[in-house]
């Protein structure tokens, strides 16, 4: 249920999650090439998927930062009401 003070109590972990994506990046790439000169190529490769993931994780996160805040609506609006278990107020 909305409480009406989420606009102000709403807090963004997206640069927290960018610093531990870019460390998952570097320990992923890392992992990659020390697994392919160690002829492993299981984990090389398993390194490398968790590097396309991560890659692509910090490119939605790095996506969100820029577009910047989003409409919240501010004090003025009241909470929701309650839901009622499908009942509709008609």
């Amino acid at each position: 249920m909305r409480t009406g003070s989420e606009p102000v109590t709403a807090r963004s972990a997206l640069r927290m999650r960018f610093w531990l994506s870019l460390w998952g990046l570097i320990w992923a790439a890392a992992g990659t090439v020390a697994f392919a000169l160690a002829g492993r190529p299981g984990w090389a490769a398993a390194c490398g998927a968790l590097w396309l993931i991560v890659t692509a994780d910090m490119a939605m996160i790095l996506r969100h930062i820029r577009q910047g805040p989003h409409y919240q609506p501010g004090r003025d609006i009241p909470p929701y009401e309650p839901d009622q278990g499908g009942k509709g107020t008609s």
